[in-house]
This record gives C-alpha cells, structure tokens and sequence, in this order.
C-alpha cells in the first residue's frame, strides 16, 4: 500500500512539472518579439490594416495570461486549437509527426542498448578482448562529441562525397548516431555495474562449482543487474526524443522534430505548445515507466519503499 502511495506521489509531483513546463513555455513563447502576424508581413501576403484584424482573430492582442486560460480550457477539453500557419487541427498534424519521431527514438535505443550491452557483457566474459578500451572510447564520444555535429559530418561524407545515401528522408544514419550515442552512455556504466557484481558471494559460489566466465556472467550477473540496465534506459530515452528531433531537422524527416522547428520559425504558438507538452508528457511517461519497471525487476525497492 505504502509503495502504491509512494508511486501515486510521484505521478502527481510529475504533474505539477508537466503543468509548470506548460505554463513556462507559454508565456516564454510570448515573451520573445514578434508573432506569426511578423512572419506574413515578411512575405507581404497582408497590408497592416489585414495584419490587424487577423491578430484580432487569433486572440493575439489579449494579454498571455487570458490566452493560456483559454488555451488550457479548450486542452483540457482535448482541443488544442489549430496552427496559425496551415489552419489543420493541431492533433491531427501530431498525430502524423509523432510515430516517426517514435519509431526513430525506438529503433536508435534499441541499437544502442544491443551494442552497449553486448560490450559490457564481452568485455567481462572475454577480458583478453581489451574491449574496456572501446567502451571508454563510446563514453568519452557521447559525451564529447555533438549528435548534430556528427549528423553535419555523415551527410557531407556519405550523401555528398561517396554518394552512397540520400540526405533528405534516410534512416540508416540517424539510428547510428543516436545509437552509438546511447550505448557510450549505457555501455560504461553497466560494465563497471557488472564488475562490482563480480565480487558478490553467489559468483564466487558459481565459480567454485566451476561455471564458465561467460554462463556466469550471463546467466548470474546480468540479470542482478536488470534494474540498474531499466534506470540507465529511462533517463537515456528521455534525451534520446530529443535528439531525434535534431537528427529530423538535419535529415528532413517528416517528424515532431521538422514540425516544431518550422513552427518556432513561423512563431505558430499553438504547435509550438503541443509539441513541447507531448515531448514533458512523453519523459513523465518514461519515467514513471522506468520506475515500475525497476520494481518489478527488483523487488528490493518495493521493500525499501514499503
């Protein structure tokens, strides 16, 4: 009961931040100079008197305060407006950006969980490999070197130079960069986890039973070491969304990613919000996830907890 209490909790301190990060963003948005009424002036599609009436239209000459009441009214009624740009239905223009900003963030963590995970485990079981070397080599690169950077470098080298990929649209090199960027962060700190657990007693135990470096590893230390690997991937994948929106923009993939940055540039506040709300809601998720799962995989938080 404790436990449920004690999660039901962290929902609700969740919450409280996603509506602080609403709040926060809305009046940010509007704090910076100018509106989408600048951005149709600079084409010269309206005369002043038309840039006007159609700020009046969209709400925009009441104060912040008054258009976040009624921005939060109609959200809570599952209606968040429609883009001041294009006129669709903010929803819908999400619901066709969001699943390939998903499927881009699943299939980079899932490579680099493989890879991360694959070294930890060879490098424990097979020592002679000297694969520690390459796995502080993955860490120092996810720390030091910028994603968009890297992104900027594959397409001069593959798309423009050796011609073997298209820039606009592709997959393949999106999912490695992220993924080698997920695996210097996980692959690390889990091998360094696994090599604490080598101490433990059960090990020694199965050592003196004469089991094998490599069915001892994967069979005895890895899996007490399960929670530690759901920890590391929840806060992984609460960046790696981010990240994926910068690899969109660079790519032109038709994600969450192209479709905020075209609505910071056209200051279409309403996709502005909804975006930046789905991608809070989207790490609250994770995290609440994360936690869950680590007490399934670990009955000894529960306890803790308890």
């Amino acid at each position: 009961m404790n436990a449920f209490l004690s999660y039901g909790a962290q929902f609700g301190r969740q919450l409280i931040s996603v509506a602080v990060i609403a709040l926060s963003l809305f009046l940010l948005v509007r704090a910076a100079p100018g509106d989408i009424t600048d951005y149709y002036a600079a084409r010269g599609d309206y005369d002043a008197t038309a840039l006007a009436a159609l700020r009046t239209d969209l709400g925009l000459d009441q104060s912040s305060i008054i258009q976040f009441q009624r921005w939060l009214t109609h959200a809570a009624q599952g209606d968040f407006g429609e883009s001041m740009r294009y006129g669709s239905p903010v929803s819908s223009m999400l619901a066709e950006a969001l699943p390939h900003t998903l499927r881009l963030a699943a299939l980079s963590l899932a490579f680099g969980l493989a890879l991360g995970i694959g070294l930890a485990i060879l490098a424990l079981a097979c020592p002679r490999l000297r694969l520690h070397t390459l796995i502080e080599g993955l860490n120092i690169w996810s720390i030091a070197v910028p994603s968009f950077c890297l992104g900027v470098l594959g397409i001069l080298i593959f798309s423009i130079w050796l011609k073997w990929l298209p820039i606009r649209g592709q997959m393949l090199l999106p999912v490695i960069i992220l993924g080698l960027d997920v695996a210097g962060q996980i692959g690390k700190p889990l091998y360094e986890e696994l090599k604490e657990m080598t101490r433990a007693g059960f090990v020694r135990t199965a050592r003196a039973k004469g089991l094998s470096t490599w069915r001892i590893t994967w069979r005895h230390i890895l899996p007490n070491c399960l929670s530690h690997v759901i920890a590391l991937s929840g806060v992984i994948l609460g960046g790696l969304v981010g990240g994926a929106l910068t690899m969109e923009a660079l790519f032109a993939h038709p994600g969450l990613g192209g479709l905020t940055l075209e609505a910071i540039r056209s200051r279409d506040y309403p996709v502005i919000q909804i975006a930046v709300m789905v991608l809070a809601a989207f790490v609250v998720l994770v995290n609440l996830t994360a936690a869950a799962l680590q007490r399934w995989a670990d009955p000894r938080l529960t306890r803790r907890t308890a």
